[in-house]
């Protein structure tokens, strides 16, 4: 079996489309960007669902929310799930290290070295300094804002320089005849939205790209947006205009990121531990970043939060840039299993990437669309509604992540051009992302688009057959595709 160093960046609440590669017209990830030249980016990734524990058990299992049971981050002690990644690497031979955030089921015990958890507020509790414990009161003070001045502590203390440094520091301790998995976890750039110099004054707010959609994007959009815009104009009243600040924040993490994968991998070079390792770069979900005049995330399945950047790079891994397969988060897994020659587990839905990342044949179909959910379940509220929350309405705290924008169940389909969206009530949603990015026209009832809804509406059908549930395994003997491809009749790619 060949078994190649593996490193898993992660980011969280980073959206695909905010770097220069992918077109975004500021250079937020230069080292990034130039690491991945060399390997495959997809532009049509996408997460499992748009919150962080949801999708974080999916990479880790393969597994859809529905399946895995997960589907709202207080919940990821239910996991429903067989061997994950961290089973199928401990059974190689791996040594496994953590830095950074977790958001899982998975525990210390499970790793070599576990220089975690880091949130968004705080990092482990035994290894802080007194500045970085001042930095971390400070950050809590600010209370998921956006910060109007620069961080008034050294990026030494910034979460991604503390996580770099207990990423080499693991690997360092690794025998060199051993491989190792290291997953560099970022809790950043999530919101609280906040930078030292230089980072602070590096993207300037005036020249950030405009909004495809402001405040009347939510108005348009209504149900959850509207109830979502509300709250937070109620509890921060005026805290739209601070939208070009928010996202020049938001560049400066991202920079501040890059420089310290920089450093990441300047430690690999010089110890010569760069030499045979594949790297993936993720990210859980995206971030509205101001679109439909919104922080963070929450409501909807919009493609700024759905939509996801996702690349690998390293040995037998050629150099494209991928914009027509749809892949997902849930593809992690057996991709990784493919690599190392690992039998992918029961129960896992995921797809192999690997033919995929080394130029080798595969079915279009089996990556013609890509599918995603949202919601705990049970009905969903109506904007009018004020059930009670894990906070008060009152104040200026608040989690966009709640009874009320996480209730119900929504499932999306993309494919080509198109975007379907279907509830629990019946209530469907039908998107030409072509024509209109901000997903602000709904022909769902366009008569013109009748047969385009009916097609699409069969394929999201077989999507929900697909991600049926083969746990728990019992008598029979389940039949398993090469690759955990299911597309049958596809013409191959060369």
């Amino acid at each position: 079996m060949n078994r190649p160093n593996i490193v898993l960046i992660m980011t969280d609440q980073q959206r695909a489309d905010w770097t220069a590669a992918s077109g975004f017209p500021l250079d937020t990830m230069p080292f990034l960007d130039g690491l991945m030249e060399t390997g495959v980016r997809f532009r049509r990734a996408y997460t499992t669902s748009p919150l962080c524990v949801p999708a974080r058990i999916s990479l880790l299992t393969g597994r859809y929310p529905s399946a895995h049971r997960v589907r709202q981050n207080s919940a990821a002690r239910h996991v429903l799930r067989g061997p994950d990644l961290v089973d199928v690497l401990r059974d190689a031979g791996y040594a496994l290290h953590l830095a950074g955030k977790t958001h899982f089921h998975r525990e210390a015990a499970d790793f070599d070295t576990f220089a975690a958890p880091y949130w968004h507020d705080r990092g482990p509790d035994s290894s802080a300094t007194p500045d970085q414990e001042r930095f971390e009161r400070w950050l809590t003070k600010l209370d998921h804002s956006v910060a109007h001045e620069p961080t008034p502590f050294p990026v030494e203390c910034q979460f991604p320089y503390r996580i770099v440094d207990g990423a080499i520091g693991a690997i360092d301790r690794t025998p060199a005849d051993r491989p190792f998995f290291t997953w560099l976890s970022f809790p950043e750039p999530h919101n609280p939205y906040q930078v030292p110099e230089p980072y602070f004054s590096m993207f300037d707010p005036e020249e950030m790209p405009e909004r495809l959609a402001g405040p009347e994007g939510a108005a348009r959009k209504g149900g959850m947006y509207t109830w979502l815009r509300e709250l937070t104009e109620e509890k921060r009243p005026g805290y739209d205009a601070e939208w070009r600040r928010y996202r020049a924040n938001y560049c400066g993490m991202l920079r501040l990121i890059d420089d310290q994968l920089r450093r990441f991998f300047a430690h690999l070079r010089a110890t010569g531990r760069d030499a045979d390792t594949l790297v993936f770069f993720v990210a859980d979900h995206g971030d509205y970043t101001g679109d439909y005049g919104l922080q963070r995330k929450g409501a909807g399945m919009a493609e700024c939060l759905t939509r996801i950047p996702f690349a690998a790079t390293g040995p037998g891994v050629r150099a494209a840039v991928d914009a027509e397969a749809f892949v997902s988060l849930a593809d992690l897994l057996p991709t990784i299993c493919d690599a190392l020659g690992a039998g992918i587990p029961a129960g896992v839905q995921g797809r192999s990437l690997w033919p995929l990342l080394t130029g080798k044949p595969y079915p279009a179909g089996e990556f013609a669309s890509a599918y995603a959910e949202l919601g705990f379940g049970g009905l969903s509220y109506h904007p009018g509604e004020r059930p009670p929350l894990h906070f008060p309405y009152e104040g200026r705290t608040f989690d966009e992540l709640n009874t009320v924008t996480q209730s119900g169940t929504t499932v999306m389909l993309r494919r080509g051009r198109w975007k379907l969206l279907l509830n629990e009530r019946g209530a469907g949603e039908l998107y030409d992302l072509d024509a209109d990015p901000a997903e602000l026209d709904d022909r769902y009832d366009d008569p013109a688009l009748a047969d385009v809804r009916a097609a699409l509406t069969t394929e999201l059908a077989l999507w929900m057959i697909r991600v049926r549930d083969d746990l728990p395994e019992a008598a029979y003997t389940l039949k398993q595709a090469p690759h955990n491809w299911r597309s049958a009749g596809s013409e191959l790619n060369a």
